[in-house]
């Protein structure tokens, strides 16, 4: 065989190789695309069944409503006087615990998708591979960090969900990086339902960062070290709200993934509560 031929020999084996890797990567992520299209078509149908259960009621202010003393004396224009009149939602855990009985809360994040049921699982990685009804699922759902107890009033109470792209799950935080949103104050407001207490909570940080666990601590040692933390969430806090917070004061943590590298993150005080019978 001529030096000739085997280089055209060895050029063919090598478009051969090529167009054999290039086929199976098509396959695969066809493959992949299509499992993600199912899950995702799944969730709906998850989102659907839930809705049409209507578990989810505004009510208003009775007598056993706790307004959370302010340390500070807040200005007369500030929104939080407008925010402390807003209702808080009460939900029917039972027929949402028929499909899940790990389900421990409803998260409503204004100004986005985010109208859940939450679950908890006792470690943070089941939820992110199954869906409310327990069904394998790359969408996951909504869950609490297994070390927070919702009876109890933590310091820094933490809810994860998948950012997925087509605005379920989490997907839909990422809205709070947009001036539209951080502009309209209406937007600045979570609010929770559990089975011990109905809550609103005031946005007072949000933010984009790489991928870090410094901001989903659950434990504090003492008032100083819980301080140190509260001023590190504020400080980073990507626009300024007209909130402050306190080593008084009880915070919730919305995380998400913004994409491979970073997170986007939420943080908000609880300003007001009922407690449930």
């Amino acid at each position: 065989m001529t030096v000739k031929k085997r280089k055209l020999k060895k050029k063919n084996c090598l478009l051969i190789l090529l167009f054999l890797v290039s086929f199976f990567l098509v396959i695969y992520g066809a493959i992949g695309t299509g499992r993600w299209l199912v899950d995702s078509r799944n969730t709906k149908k998850i989102e659907k069944q839930i809705l049409q259960l209507d578990p989810v009621t505004e009510v208003i202010d009775g007598q056993d409503i706790i307004i959370t003393p302010q340390e500070e004396e807040i200005p007369k224009e500030n929104p939080y006087w407008d925010y402390i009149k807003m209702n808080l939602i009460d939900v029917d855990f039972s027929s949402l615990k028929e499909i899940n009985s790990h389900t421990i809360g409803w998260l409503q994040v204004l100004g986005t998708n985010i109208n859940y049921p939450f679950v908890q699982a006792n470690d943070n990685d089941y939820y992110l591979t199954h869906a409310f009804d327990d069904s394998y699922n790359s969408a996951g759902w909504v869950f609490m960090d297994y070390r927070n107890r919702v009876q109890a009033e933590e310091k820094n109470t933490i809810i994860y969900a998948h950012g997925r792209y087509d605005q379920t799950m989490f997907g839909s935080l990422k809205n709070i990086m947009y001036s539209s949103w951080v502009n309209d104050s209406n937007n600045h407001i979570v609010r929770i339902s559990t089975e011990y207490e109905n809550t609103l909570w005031q946005v007072f940080s949000v933010y984009r960062i790489l991928t870090t666990n410094d901001y989903i601590q659950t434990e504090f040692s003492s008032d100083e070290e819980y301080l140190t933390f509260l001023q590190m969430l504020k400080n980073r806090s990507a626009y300024s709200f007209p909130a402050n917070v306190s080593k008084n004061d009880r915070i919730l943590t919305l995380s998400t993934c913004y994409n491979d590298n970073e997170k986007v993150v939420l943080h908000a005080k609880l300003i007001k509560k009922e407690n449930r019978t």
